[in-house]
């Protein structure tokens, strides 16, 4: 009998699924990007970049530059009634307009 993946990307075909024409690493362009401390900032993961991804539930959230960790944005996050610190590479952040 089969059991179940409890890895950290379970339950994640449709998330982490991209469209046949952007398939492929992203630009990287997307790897310079700069956040000032307090701006708000989408987590959107990438997922032909597996390093400094968060945790999938967090995508699709918004948060706050707390500060940066080496060349990581240190992230304050809501999750339900919690503040959570969330560590995410910029390429997977993106601005909000």
């Amino acid at each position: 009998m089969v059991r179940p993946s409890h890895g950290p990307r379970k339950k994640t075909r449709q998330i982490l699924s991209k469209s046949p024409r952007s398939r492929g690493l992203s630009p990287i362009t997307h790897e310079f990007q700069e956040f000032e401390v307090g701006e708000k900032v989408n987590i959107y993961l990438d997922p032909s970049i597996h390093h400094g991804m968060p945790a999938v539930r967090f995508h699709g959230k918004t948060g706050t530059v707390m500060g940066m960790q080496g060349k990581a944005f240190v992230l304050a996050v809501k999750d339900g009634d919690k503040t959570k610190t969330v560590l995410a590479t910029p390429e997977h952040l993106r601005k909000v307009n």
